[in-house]
């Protein structure tokens, strides 16, 4: 992906020190940015996924919905695809909104001390401990399966481009769907996922159960997958079925079957099926999330197990990110892959599904390749 105008980079890093709501993203496998911007304003809050029903805009939903952190509906007055027609609405935003001028918001953020972090063998000693309560339920059997997340702060490099960075995962990660959005509610998040929750337009619609993982082999993707890794994917192919069976019909599936992302590989069945009216979109994604691939199952248990039990709050992460249009195309993720940038600072994310015959040592190394996902263009 080519970069835009110099001025027109410089404006849109700036949107992510001010109070504007807008939405870069580039879907898997094309070359085209597409942005929604609200033209001023605070974005809708929705404290449930149902209050979706038939609206439309650019959704950042968190893992916990909450009245304290609802998710943010960013409404569409600007829609744009690919650079020329970008920079042509944001020049006509400029010329509507003289007051703000690029210049007074490219200074550096005011928090420039440096960022004190663990060490690795702290942050491993840490999940380690926390593994170990995530399980000792598992091989109770009170859980089927359980994910377990960490975070983990990088100081931001010097000059330091979101826009570029968002670039540089277009082209890095074709798979995937790429996204740089900001509100001033939820704060600054770039990602790179490779999870659908929904997406279709009319009756024709799309999941996917995503689950398992292994690093590629340099070039070569390894398809000779553990019990372990099965069956996690099957737990999740499981719940996926039942719940587009209570919204849909004529379900027709493909997989599982091994699938790229990045320099990973995971276990991937897609879900087609058929939805009569698209008036209850919400309702839908609100049986889906969260997935088994974010949470574990028995789900509700799960939920509340997970929000009781990690030292971290997932904010974003393993929510749901996309565009949601019930008389058009709907393309929503779930928001893996990720960083919240905050200051100087970026806050990344991952996680892993537990079960009982899980290691603490492997399943770290699996959430240490794929926060290597957001870490390798933080380095370029």
């Amino acid at each position: 992906m080519k970069t835009p105008e110099t001025t027109y980079h410089h404006l849109i890093d700036s949107f992510t020190r001010q109070g504007v709501c807008f939405a870069l993203y580039r879907l898997p496998w094309t070359d085209e940015p597409i942005l929604v911007m609200q033209e001023e304003g605070e974005p809708t809050f929705l404290s449930n996924l149902e209050a979706l029903n038939q609206k439309k805009g650019f959704l950042l939903a968190p893992f916990q919905l909450t009245e304290a952190r609802p998710a943010a509906l960013i409404q569409p007055d600007i829609v744009a695809h690919d650079w020329e027609n970008i920079e042509q609405a944001l020049q006509k935003w400029s010329n509507r909104h003289k007051e703000y001028t690029v210049e007074s918001s490219a200074l550096p953020p005011e928090n420039t001390a440096s960022v004190t972090q663990p060490s690795e063998k702290e942050e491993k000693e840490r999940y380690t401990e926390t593994f170990s309560r995530f399980i000792l339920p598992l091989k109770e059997k009170q859980f089927r399966k359980l994910v377990l997340s960490r975070s983990t702060t990088h100081a931001l490099p010097p000059q330091f481009s979101p826009l570029a960075t968002f670039i540089q995962a277009c082209n890095s990660y074709p798979r995937m769907m790429i996204s740089l959005c900001h509100t001033p509610s939820t704060g600054t998040w770039i990602g790179s996922t490779p999870e659908i929750i929904l997406s279709g337009h009319e009756k024709e619609w799309h999941t996917v159960a995503l689950a398992g993982t292994m690093p590629m082999q340099g070039e070569t993707m390894p398809t000779e997958w553990s019990k372990k890794n099965q069956e996690e994917q099957a737990f999740v192919g499981e719940y996926i079925r039942k719940t587009v069976k209570k919204f849909g019909t004529k379900l027709t599936e493909k997989g599982p079957y091994t699938a790229r992302a990045g320099q990973l590989v995971h276990l991937k069945t897609d879900f087609h099926f058929c939805l009569k009216d698209t008036d209850h979109l919400g309702h839908i994604l609100q049986e889906l999330h969260p997935t088994p691939a974010v949470c574990g199952l028995p789900k509700e248990e799960a939920y509340r197990f997970i929000l009781q039990t990690e030292p971290h709050d997932r904010l974003f992460y393993s929510g749901i990110i996309g565009w949601i249009d019930p008389e058009g195309d709907t393309t929503l993720y779930v928001n893996l892959r990720c960083m919240h940038l905050e200051g100087n600072t970026a806050t990344l994310y991952a996680g892993g599904g537990i079960l009982p015959d899980s290691t603490a040592d492997s399943e770290w190394e699996e959430t240490q390749q794929k926060m290597n996902t957001m870490r390798n263009i933080l380095s370029t």
